[in-house]
């Protein structure tokens, strides 16, 4: 098995089908909307594929270590970041194509007037082990 990353990319990615922000949706849209996700993962749950999941908040900052015996420095919130990703799921499948064929069911999910969105998702595997020190430096 191999874990895959599944993000929800609202803006930044290729346009979905139905490109209307969920600002727009009406209360019962959202709600067959997160109906549908919940759907999806409690589906997966049953087969062993679902790891985690979540929509994220659209507020946030930036933090960085700013030495030692100082507070932490922030900035933020961007607004490239918080609308880049609205949200991720953690899958654990057999294959490449099982998480692609998955992230392909997830993108139906319905958004305005009922109809799929059609949105890109971002399919990223886990590392399957940790780098040594030899093959990744981080500066």
């Amino acid at each position: 098995m191999a874990k895959y990353l599944l993000l929800k990319h609202y803006r930044g990615a290729p346009a979905p089908v139905n490109n209307v922000p969920m600002d727009q949706w009406t209360p019962e849209e959202i709600s067959a909307h997160v109906q549908f996700m919940n759907d999806f993962a409690a589906r997966l749950e049953k087969t062993g594929e679902f790891v985690d999941g979540q929509a994220l908040a659209p507020e946030g900052s930036w933090v960085r270590y700013d030495g030692e015996g100082r507070p932490p420095v922030t900035d933020g919130p961007f607004a490239e970041t918080k609308d880049l990703i609205a949200g991720w799921m953690v899958i654990d499948v057999d294959s490449h194509e099982r998480a692609v064929e998955l992230a392909g069911e997830l993108s139906a999910a319905p958004g305005k007037d009922g109809k799929p969105i059609h949105e890109w998702l971002e399919v990223r595997p886990f590392l399957a082990a940790k780098p040594s020190t030899t093959e990744c430096t981080f500066k």
